[in-house]
């Protein structure tokens, strides 16, 4: 015996799934896929667009009655900030006496003329940071984005053209 998926009852599926979040999403689906019957879980793929791993996952921890634990915080690094919490105010110090607001005043943009390497060897230098427990100089040109700075020449008051007199005609 197999249930057949209607279209009411795939978006019921789905946006509860979508609501639920690890250990209960895993069991909702692998309970929704044993309900489905033989072939439950490439109909589950199929149709409903469920990853076949998590299903596979599910199942095994409800067959098992043991729950796998999610270690989400132990995926990636921690942010530059978290290790160095001065380090925005010190970038911050740093690239704003070489800043300029954009000349035509269209937008917030800051302009700056100092390079991301140049800010990082400037943090090492005036600040006394040592290298290698700095950010690489990718992460500082994205914290400078963040930030709201641009890296561009600062523009320089170009003086107006002087225009030729006109002359007078001959014909006087």
């Amino acid at each position: 015996m197999s249930i057949e998926l209607t279209d009411s009852l795939k978006k019921l599926l789905k946006e509860t799934a979508q609501q639920l979040k690890g250990a209960a999403k895993r069991k909702f689906i692998a309970q929704t896929v044993m309900a489905l019957g033989h072939g439950g879980q490439s109909k589950a793929e199929r149709e409903l667009g469920w990853n076949r791993v998590t299903i596979g996952k599910g199942v095994k921890e409800l067959n098992s009655g043991i729950i796998c634990v999610d270690n989400y915080r132990g995926r990636g690094r921690y942010k530059s900030e978290a290790k160095l919490p001065n380090l925005l105010e010190d970038i911050k110090k740093l690239v704003d006496s070489q800043s300029q607001i954009d000349p035509t005043f269209k937008s917030q943009r800051l302009y700056t003329r100092l390079s991301a390497a140049e800010v990082r060897h400037q943090l090492i230098k005036k600040f006394g940071y040592a290298d290698e427990e700095l950010p690489t100089s990718e992460t500082i040109r994205v914290k400078l984005n963040d930030l709201g700075y641009r890296l561009k020449r600062v523009a320089k008051i170009q003086p107006q053209k002087k225009f030729p007199k006109l002359m007078q005609s001959l014909s006087n």
